[in-house]
């Protein structure tokens, strides 16, 4: 699929332990991106909601839960899950339906709940269940697949604890600005590495929470932009959707192990490289031409991985990229000026909206001081589990 779609609107909920159901959060992040876009409830045509698993039946129907939370009046209601890549495929469906033709003006919301600690698979024998076998059998916590990337790292590349610690320490520095952010204070490198060690060489604030939180968008078509008199709206140009190829030779969850009886060499396109690569090929840009990107920082190391994913350097140059401050505000090319997870932490449905939103911010020059001057173009990037790879390309 081919083509732009406006951005009317956005909007979020501050991200948190609230203490509250996720419809609320999502309500109200939807009600931001409808006065943003200046468009009442009653002229959307659809709503997509990114489902949660963690928060009983109406989690799993999100597009008629806000749709009724909101008033019913009629609009095309869709849900929509891919695990921590729920909200980018929202976005993508709810693009589809503009294109198409269905749907002129789409509202997408995702929000949650979350538990507090570690995510873990509900209760219960699952044998057939890979993410429960991760548990039962190995005991390996996400944050223990974490660690083994930044052991893979290190061993590779020569990667430090020291360098994860920089990640940490630009991302506070973002989030420290952004009002929507849970954590808002700068943090020191010696901070990080006084924070208790979670999974050897991953410390506390290594990890990202797990955070309630929310985050909408109001998308419509080009024409509709011109109809409410916006001359030069963001545009959403490209929405990529990549699942891995076989044999997989890199570690990933939830199965932890690599394909065992590979039938030949390794893919010649790994799977995370894949995933910013069809975007670029479908939005006709490249690496060299953004301004800023919002990437998955799961763990300081893992947003290393992304910079060489996304072709911001090459293999195994994230971490110097980094010491040349490249990827930080003022920086050649600023990642995750949002503040990223490590500033947030994991709304799973919302966060992939919350990166576009960002995205947004910046392309409109309302970022205040996280601007990323003269933003003209923007990417972000995420992976759920199961092979969900999506990443979102927005330009001005």
């Amino acid at each position: 699929m081919t083509g732009e779609v406006a951005v009317l609107g956005a909007g979020m909920h501050p991200w948190g332990k609230w203490g509250r159901s996720f419809v609320e959060y999502g309500t109200k992040a939807a009600r931001a991106a409808l006065a943003d876009a200046g468009l009442e409830w009653s002229a959307i045509r659809s709503v997509v909601g990114a489902n949660t698993v963690r928060c009983g039946y109406p989690g799993q129907v999100a597009g008629a839960t806000f749709a009724r939370a909101l008033g019913w009046q009629g609009a095309r209601v869709t849900s929509v899950y891919a695990a921590c890549a729920s909200g980018a495929r929202a976005i993508d469906t709810a693009r589809a339906q503009i294109l198409s033709g269905m749907a002129d003006t789409v509202l997408v919301v995702g929000s949650d709940a979350a538990p507090k600690g570690f995510f873990a698979p509900a209760g219960g024998e699952r044998p057939d269940d890979p993410d429960w076998l991760r548990f039962r059998v190995l005991g390996a916590t996400n944050p223990a697949y974490f660690a083994l990337w930044a052991r893979r790292r290190m061993a590779m590349y020569g990667d430090t604890a020291e360098d994860f610690a920089r990640v940490k320490v630009k991302n506070a520095a973002a989030g420290a600005a952004n009002p929507y952010a849970r954590y808002r204070s700068p943090v020191t490198a010696e901070e990080v590495a006084a924070s208790p060690v979670v999974a050897d060489p991953l410390r506390l604030l290594d990890i990202c929470a797990t955070s309630d939180g929310a985050a909408a968008l109001v998308l419509g078509s080009m024409e509709t932009a011109r109809r409410l008199g916006v001359s030069r709206p963001v545009r959403i140009r490209a929405v990529s959707s990549v699942s891995p190829s076989h044999p997989r030779t890199a570690l990933d969850l939830p199965d932890i192990a690599t394909d065992s009886a590979p039938p030949g060499s390794p893919a010649s396109d790994p799977f995370r490289p894949s995933i910013a690569r069809a975007a670029y090929e479908e939005a006709g840009l490249g690496p060299e031409d953004l301004s800023l990107a919002e990437v998955y920082d799961l763990s300081t190391a893992l947003e290393l991985e992304w910079y060489e994913d996304l072709g911001l350097c090459g293999p195994g140059e994230g971490a110097k990229l980094l010491r040349e401050g490249a990827t930080a505000l003022g920086g050649r090319i600023p990642v995750n000026p949002s503040g990223g997870l490590a500033s947030f932490g994991e709304a799973v449905p919302a966060q992939a909206i919350a990166q576009v939103c960002e995205l947004t911010q910046q392309l409109r020059g309302r970022a205040g001081q996280r601007q990323v001057a003269g933003a003209s173009a923007g990417i972000t990037v995420n992976q759920g589990l199961f092979g969900h790879g999506s990443s979102v390309v927005a330009v001005r």
